[in-house]
This record gives structure tokens, C-alpha cells and sequence, in this order.
């Protein structure tokens, strides 16, 4: 086992501490059917930086996505998915090429606080109706490309543009399961491009992609419809407390 942990640069209860998380972040996942990578990273981005934890979780995110999808993305607008895709690729350069640049502290702190507010506009229900165009939708993947450059949490700006638009959940749902495949890719290139994508995140992504798909499987059992109103805010609130406990020991 311990050899496990030096092919992953990490001590035995940094491993199973991060395990432990990810299973947690699983299960939120598999409730929600979101919020993955963002309570996550409000646990583990005290023993990852944020440059180390993005790419682990971008497996995460593709493992989880995969075991997700059964309509597949039939009946999508593909148009939406596209421009999204664009917007998001741009950001991704953005958001890792400032996350590469930060120190550590910086980066863990505006990972944070970015993840907060998101979390915070959500709960809110906060609808920007400028979201709700061809420019909005171009902003829209360029910001969830920052956001998921620097925290991973690019999920929570698209939620934001979901609920600004009044289209048809299903055809939401399937563009979404759209952009969410183009988008992986577009970030796994960047990714190599910033060598943030190398050979010890790639097998930190592997292993730790196990507990967290328990944790998406245990979810989706544990799913009970009746307290579905109530998943969304528990989980938003949870992550909020969660954000500005680590935000705080960050600062100690």
C-alpha cells in the first residue's frame, strides 16, 4: 500500500482523507446531480492547491457525467452546446493560466470565495436575464471557463445560466450533457497544454475516481423524490458553511 501513496505523492492520511471527500462529494452528486467538484474542493483544497486538485477533478467530473447520462444527449440544441463550448475553452486558458500564476495561498482563497458566491447567487435563485441570449450564452461559457480554470467549479456558472433560461428542461438537461462531453475534452488539452494534466494527476484522477463513483452510485440509491425540493438548498447552504470554514483556516 505505501507504494500506492508515493506513485500519488501523498501520505496515507492525506490519501485517505481526499478519499473520504471524494466519496462525500460522490454522494452530494448522485442527491443533486451537481456540485461534485465544488464541495470537493471546499474540503480537499486544504491539502491539494488548487492547481494540483483541478485536474484530479476533472476525472471526477468525467466519471460521474458517464455514469450519469441515459437519454444521452438526444434532442439537445447543439447550437447552445457549441457556443458554450467556445466560451468555455477561451476561459479555461484564463482561469489555469491564472491558477498556475498564483501562489498558493492566493489561489486557495479565491477558489473559495468564488465558489461561495456561486453557491450564494444559487441559493438566492438569483436569475440574470442577460444570460438569456446569444451574447449571454457566449459569456456564460467564457466565465464557467474561468471559474473551472481556477476552482473547478464551472458547473455552478452554467446552473446560473439554466435558470436564467425559460427553454424546456429536458432539451436544458441534454444540452447540458452536451457541453458538459465537449467541454471535458476542451479542458483535458489545456490542461496538457499548461502540464497541470500530468502523470501523477492523471493517477491520482484514476484511483480517487473509485470512492467518488461509490459515492455517485450510493447517492442515486439513497435518492428519495419526496426531498428532492430540499437537496439543492441543504447542499448549497453545506457548501457555503463549508467554503468560509476553509476560506477562515486559510487565513489562521
Amino acid at each position: 500500500m505505501d507504494s500506492i501513496w508515493v506513485a500519488l505523492s501523498l501520505t496515507p492520511s492525506q490519501g485517505v482523507t481526499l478519499a473520504l471527500i471524494f466519496v462525500a462529494a460522490g454522494l452530494v452528486r448522485g442527491f443533486t446531480g451537481f456540485a461534485l467538484s465544488a464541495f470537493a474542493l471546499a474540503l480537499a483544497v486544504l491539502i491539494l492547491p488548487p492547481v494540483e486538485l483541478i485536474p484530479v477533478m476533472w476525472w471526477l467530473e468525467l466519471g460521474a457525467s458517464l455514469m450519469m447520462i441515459r437519454a444521452g444527449f438526444d434532442g439537445a440544441d447543439l447550437k447552445v452546446a457549441a457556443i458554450l463550448t467556445a466560451g468555455s475553452a477561451m476561459g479555461v486558458i484564463v482561469g489555469l493560466g491564472l491558477t498556475t500564476t498564483l501562489d498558493v495561498v492566493a489561489s486557495q482563497r479565491i477558489s473559495l470565495v468564488l465558489l461561495i458566491s456561486l453557491a450564494v447567487l444559487q441559493l438566492a435563485k438569483v436569475r440574470i436575464r442577460a444570460l438569456d441570449s446569444t451574447t449571454g450564452t457566449a459569456g456564460t461559457g467564457v466565465v464557467a471557463g474561468v471559474a473551472t480554470g481556477l476552482a473547478g467549479v464551472g458547473g455552478m456558472v452554467v446552473a446560473l445560466y439554466v435558470l436564467a433560461r425559460d427553454a424546456e428542461p429536458r432539451v436544458m438537461r441534454a444540452t447540458l450533457v452536451a457541453f458538459l462531453l465537449f467541454g471535458s475534452l476542451t479542458s483535458l488539452l489545456t490542461h496538457l497544454a499548461y502540464g497541470t494534466m500530468n502523470s501523477t494527476s492523471a493517477l491520482r484522477g484514476l484511483f480517487f475516481m473509485i470512492p467518488c463513483l461509490i459515492g455517485v452510485f450510493l447517492g442515486q440509491r439513497l435518492f428519495t423524490p419526496k426531498l428532492q425540493p430540499y437537496y439543492r438548498s441543504v447542499c448549497l447552504t453545506l457548501l457555503i458553511g463549508l467554503g468560509a470554514v476553509s476560506l477562515v483556516r486559510s487565513a489562521i
